[in-house]
């Protein structure tokens, strides 16, 4: 049974005493035997902070608004919505909201990991939270970097012990020869013997704790070695034959984090706060893209994700109540409209539209305040791995057909965590399969669009950008708004925030003027070859 209660004290007091960096008490809270410092502070809560953290900000989802759902979301065509200010699949830029997840991850996220690696090195007693550490600083900065490409890496988060205040953006290629090296080196020195971090919120409390660590970090060591498979395919393969046997084994495996109401707005799940306000609670629609899929298949996941005409309760409006979740009843919407009565643009003017509430939103199965975040799965590692085997002949890896119908049937039967009632019966996920087997003619597509649909089961709009970048799959169909930024074509990257055009001018335009294609929307971050 997985312990994942949040510990909204310890995270408070890691967050004033790690994230200050001055006090009027300096002196005294460096050598008063009694105070916080590096050897008396408990650093497990550090750990817990960063993992929520990487869930999304605690200030009403700031990045996570922004980032993942107004941008990764609408642009991927996973959801879409009429909402003015959801500039995603537009192509519009906002620059505060394409800033938003770097000005949070870095204090947020890098700079707690970072306090928890000085802290713990070389300690026994912690060595095993030492390299989950390591797991998750490497798995926090390849978010970072998947985004905007070359970021400070090596020197983030160490100001206080460096004096390097404003480093360096380091390239996307060295970062990502460091992330990989940081995966395999902490899985191999994980000790099943040794410490049990109690701050884990991921698999805190499982038996197999450390062996899960272990198979997770090897699961993401194989999504880094895949992201390069356009840059450098030798080195995807060598790493994808180097976790074989050592990745997740199951949906057991899965990781996540469970949400909890008790701590109001620092413990909630992050997606689901936004969606259940206004306008977003009536305006925020699963894509025609997503539903179309779903329909056209007759996937058993779409009356579990998807309800029409749902009543918000007030005064609260964080329960759904009412709806139709009948399959026939679904209908995504279309991207790229909005609120006008323009034709062609304004949702009322769109081909089969009736009403906004007849549009499918995220069902009441997945959409709850104390829902999870998954962070990585089963699936999502079986598709990569049945990725690689279509691609490559890598001797023990297995026929991308088995690993196809393993991870779909995994994408199919892992929601037990938001519900009971929205997990999809082995029995149905087979007939799925029987009714639509894997053909290698297609096998590229048929991998690549049932990660698509399982990363927006999951709300990982930004694994899902970043996969569709790598593969080009599946195929999408531009929108071309009017005034859009980047001639009618999906974004590639997020722009570097202005604010360091102030803060940290010269290695800002160092890295800002490399960027093939520019600083922009549409340029490509290194593993993004055209």
């Amino acid at each position: 049974m997985k312990n994942k209660i949040i510990k909204v004290l310890g995270l408070c007091t890691a967050t004033l005493l790690l994230g200050t960096g001055c006090t009027k008490d300096f002196d005294k809270l460096n050598t008063d035997p009694t105070a916080y410092n590096s050897e008396t502070f408990e650093p497990n809560f550090i750990l817990t902070s960063a993992q929520l953290s990487y869930t999304g900000s605690f200030d009403f989802s700031y990045e996570t608004w922004r980032g993942n759902l107004i941008y990764a979301s609408t642009l991927m065509q996973q959801l879409s919505t009429i909402t003015g200010y959801w500039a995603g699949d537009k192509y519009l830029l906002n620059a505060g909201y394409t800033a938003a997840y770097w000005e949070k991850a870095y204090p947020d996220q890098v700079k707690p990991v970072s306090d928890l690696l000085k802290i713990t090195a070389d300690k026994p007693q912690f060595k095993n939270l030492y390299q989950i550490g390591r797991i998750t600083r490497a798995m926090i900065m390849q978010r970072i970097t998947d985004l905007y490409g070359d970021v400070p890496y090596f020197d983030a988060g160490y100001g206080f012990y460096t004096g390097n205040y404003f480093p360096a953006y380091d390239k996307q290629e060295l970062i990502y020869q460091d992330i990989m090296k940081e995966y395999e080196e902490a899985a191999m020195a994980l000790d099943p013997a040794g410490d049990k971090p109690s701050g884990d919120a991921f698999y805190g409390g499982d038996a197999d704790q450390i062996e899960k660590w272990q198979r997770l970090a090897y699961s993401l060591l194989l999504r880094a070695g895949m992201r390069l498979t356009k840059v450098n395919p030798t080195l995807a393969q060598s790493t994808v034959a180097k976790v074989i046997g050592k990745t997740m084994t199951g949906v057991g495996d899965d990781a996540y984090l469970v949400h909890d109401t008790k701590g109001a707005r620092a413990t909630v799940n992050r997606n689901f706060q936004v969606l259940f306000g206004g306008p977003e609670r009536d305006q925020v629609k699963w894509s025609a893209k997503v539903i179309d899929l779903l329909k056209s298949t007759n996937d058993p996941r779409l009356t579990k994700i998807a309800i029409t005409n749902t009543v918000f309760n007030a005064p609260a409006y964080t329960q759904i109540t009412g709806g139709n979740s009948s399959f026939a009843a679904q209908k995504g919407m279309p991207n790229g409209y909005d609120q006008s009565a323009t034709p062609g643009l304004g949702i009322t003017t769109a081909p089969g539209y009736t009403t906004l509430a007849d549009y499918s939103q995220p069902s009441q199965l997945l959409q709850r305040l104390d829902a999870p975040t998954f962070i990585l799965t089963f699936a999502e590692t079986q598709l990569l791995l049945a990725d690689a085997a279509q691609r490559w002949n890598i001797p023990g890896l297995g026929s991308a057909e088995s690993l196809y119908n393993s991870g779909v049937t995994a994408a199919m039967t892992y929601m037990g965590p938001y519900s009971p009632d929205a997990v999809v019966s082995a029995t149905d996920a087979a007939a799925y399969l029987t009714a639509h087997p894997y053909s290698a003619a297609t096998g590229l597509e048929m991998i690549n669009t049932q990660f698509y649909v399982h990363t927006a089961t999951m709300f990982d709009f930004y694994e899902s950008w970043s996969n569709w970048r790598r593969s080009g799959l599946p195929v999408l169909t531009p929108v071309n708004y009017p005034n859009n930024v980047t001639g009618g074509k999906v974004p590639r990257r997020l722009p570097y925030p202005l604010i360091e055009a102030n803060t940290n001018p010269t290695n800002y335009q160092a890295a800002s003027s490399t960027v093939p294609g520019g600083d922009n929307l549409s340029g490509r971050v290194w593993w993004d070859k055209e």
